[in-house]
This record gives structure tokens, sequence and C-alpha cells, in this order.
């Protein structure tokens, strides 16, 4: 038992070294040869870890770099996610609990489990009431949570645990649109996972180069993988014969990413750069299937975030830089870029700059303002509501453990309509500085 627990939790490394431990339980010969094994083992681990850095992190550590959400070590809110077809959400916290909140219902089910530690992401299956997956250090879960059950503590038989050796910590997950299949990420693992829920069962899609995977997106309409890796290259995987198309980054690894909502954009950011690139993938002939479209050619610098200063009633503030994550409404006409800030500077604080976006015919995207919080609160994490009736309802978790919606009013891309809790107004600029409210960063050119 002892060393079936030892495979699950630290693969072949961790077999290994439970053998050599039992040195008194098991015959010598064997416990020699696991110890000859396990130093091997790890100086080829040395080697590669100089090749690939980040694999001499620990899982906290790791998880803490190669999170969506700014500074997730100390957050309070550690993931986040709207239910794609209700209005209820999910939202893991520091003590590594998970809480659901219904606005219909009085009840806020509390999800526990032994093994669930360390949590990076939640996300909800589509087309499903009650099923939320959960990326923990060592496994994932899939919560199955009755909506109509008035039980604040659902039992931990209602979860179901899918593990592989060698994957952990898992740092990103990703259903598919129809449901029917769920990705997981590891820095830790060259493979990305393609689990079938229903039977438990996995198949490792594993390419060389990379050294992990640590961020997925699947594209709404299902055709494409964004799959990142720590090294400075990405993939984009099609989804009908699951094949890829590698990508290299000239200074860091993908950051983020975030698809339009016909699946026919990428945007993405790099590490160490304050620039937001887009891959248009090419139109779907009639009658071809929506997977069998071909790969861009390029990816095209659509927005520079190069710091800028802006005058405010509370003083000069700098704005820009480093980019921690993307978010793009379903709408396709708002997108929500996290900026990393400063902290150590208090002019320069994480903010997120809102931009106007246009998809069709020609793709658009234009400065709208920013969100910023109070001023003892930076933001940690946002999402926008799937189904927002009115516009855009960007959902934004702080620093200081509350969560805002913030509504975004407009009758269509072109004519904006805000309410009174709608747009936050753009800072006005010190004087020379261009100006932001008519400037186009990116038109699209159609000849």
């Amino acid at each position: 038992m002892r060393s079936a627990a030892a495979w699950r939790d630290g693969g072949c490394t961790g077999l290994l070294d439970e053998i050599t431990n039992s040195n008194t339980e098991v015959p010598k010969w064997l416990s020699v040869g696991s110890g000859f094994s396990l130093a091997l083992l790890r100086w080829f681990s040395s080697f590669h870890g100089s090749m690939f850095p980040h694999l001499t992190l620990s899982s906290e550590d790791m998880l803490a770099e190669f999170s969506q959400v700014l500074n997730w070590s100390d957050c309070v809110v550690r993931a986040f996610a709207w239910h794609p077809h209700t209005d209820k959400f999910a939202l893991a916290l520091l003590d590594d609990s998970i809480k659901i909140y219904n606005p219909k219902s009085a009840t806020t089910p509390t999800l526990k489990h032994r093994l669930q530690r360390s949590v990076a992401a939640v996300q909800w299956k589509p087309l499903c009431a009650s099923a939320l997956a959960v990326a923990c250090q060592n496994c994932l879960l899939v919560w199955h949570v009755d909506p109509c059950s008035l039980s604040t503590r659902p039992s931990s038989g209602c979860a179901q645990v899918l593990s592989h050796p060698g994957h952990s910590p898992v740092t990103s997950i990703a259903w598919s649109p129809s449901g029917s299949l769920l990705l997981s990420a590891s820095p830790m693992d060259t493979a990305m996972m393609v689990w079938d829920v229903a039977s438990e069962s996995c198949v490792p899609l594993q390419r060389v180069g990379g050294g992990g995977v640590t961020f997925l997106s699947w594209s709404p309409d299902g055709s494409h993988v964004l799959a990142s890796t720590p090294s400075a290259l990405f993939r984009v995987w099609e989804t009908r014969m699951w094949t890829c198309e590698r990508w290299p980054c000239v200074k860091g690894r993908c950051q983020s990413g975030c698809w339009s909502p016909d699946g026919s954009r990428l945007l993405f950011a790099v590490q160490g750069e304050a620039v937001i690139y887009a891959m248009t993938f090419s139109d779907k002939p009639a009658g071809v299937p929506t997977c069998a479209s071909t790969g861009p050619q390029a990816a095209a610098a659509v927005a520079d975030l190069s710091e800028s200063t802006f005058n405010t009633p509370e003083g000069d503030i700098t704005v820009g830089g480093e980019i921690q994550s993307l978010s793009w409404d379903p709408t396709g006409e708002r997108l929500a870029v996290l900026l990393k800030g400063d902290p150590q500077a208090a002019d320069r604080p994480s903010i997120i700059a809102i931009f106007k976006t246009r998809t069709n015919p020609i793709f658009e995207l234009l400065p709208c303002g920013f969100v910023q919080g109070e001023s003892d609160a930076e933001p940690r994490l946002m999402q926008f509501h799937p189904n927002f009736q009115h516009g855009a309802l960007l959902t934004v978790c702080w620093s200081n453990g509350r969560i805002t919606h913030v509504p975004f009013y407009f009758l269509s891309a072109g004519v904006p309509h805000f309410g009174l809790g709608g747009s936050p107004s753009l800072p006005r600029p010190q004087e020379g500085a261009a100006d932001f409210a008519n400037q186009s960063l990116f038109t699209e050119l159609v000849s």
C-alpha cells in the first residue's frame, strides 16, 4: 500500500525513494539497486534542471510562478469561475476550501477534500449543472454538487480523483466546449493530459521541447487549444487529429492568452514584454468542418502597453508594462488586460486596462479605460460573466479579499451606452502625451 501511495504521489522517484528507505522490509539487492537508480535519476534531473530552471522550484513556488493569479501565494482568492449557463460562481480560498455562491439560493456549499491542496484553478463543466473541476497540487478533483441540495458541506465522496504519475502540480485545466473532455497541464510534465472523466482515464499528448505545460485555453468553437510551456515556445493544437503547431517566442514564455468568441483569433502576451500579439486563423470554406481550418502564418503585435504616466486627483500614476492575464468577453467587444505593475513602487500599481474590440468585418482594438481598486486593494484575478445581457460584466478579485462586478453597458461595438455603474473613465494623460481616447492602437488592414 505504501508503494502504491508513493507511486501515485511522486511517480518513479517517489517509488524508488520508498523502496530505498524500506531496506529492512525488502531484499538488500532491491534496496541497493533502487538507491543507485534514484541517485542516477536525481543526477539526470539536476542536469535537466539547468536547462529548465523551473524544475528546481518547489510545488508552491511553481504554482505561484505559472498561475494566472497575480501574487498567488498570498492571494485571499486563489481561483474563480463563473458557471457557463447560470449566475452562480465558485471561488477557491487561501485555506484551500471552495465556496459556491448562487444568488437564487440561500445555501452556500463549501467543498473540502484531503487532496484539495494548493488550488490553482477551477472550472465548471459546460452543459452540466453540477460538475466542477479543480486543479490541485497532486491531482485533479471533479466535484459533483447537486444544485438542488441543501447541504452546506458536500461529502468528499462527491468528488472524483484523477491523477497520473508525474503529472503534478496541476497549474491549468480546460474543458472542451461540449464538456466531453477535460485537459490538464503541469510544468513538471511535458505531456498535456486529455481526460475522459466518466471513465477516469487519460491520454497524454506529448511533444519534445518546452519542459512542461503551464497554461491551457480551449477555443470557444472547440477547434483549437493553446498550450503554453515554461520556456520560450507555445503550441496551438487542432482538436480533430490532435496535431500541433509550434510557436517560438523571442523573450520569454507565453504568459496568458484568450480566444475571440468565434475562435478565429487568439490574443496572447509574452513574459517580459508589454505587447499583446494576435494570431488569426483562416476562415473555413463552406462545407469544411470547423476543426479543419488552417493555422496562421505569423503573429502580429496589436497593442503596445509600454509605461505611460497619467494625472489623477491622487497624483501621477504610471500604467503599463508586463501583462499578467487577458480576458475577452463573450460578445467580443471588451478586452480586459491585467497589468502587473511594480509592488515596490506606489505610483506603479497593478491595474486593469479595458479595450473596445471588434472582430468583424475587420479586427480593431481601441483603448477604453481602466479599472482600479481602493487605495489598499489591487486586482489579482478577473473573469467576464459568460451571459451578461446588457453588454459585458467583469468580475474582479482584489488583494483584500473583496470581489466586485464591473458592468460595461453598450448597445453595439460602435455605440457604447454607459449606465451609472458603467465603464470607469480614462485618467487624463500628462501634457504632451498621446490622446488615447481617440487613438486607434490597431486596425486590421484589408486589401
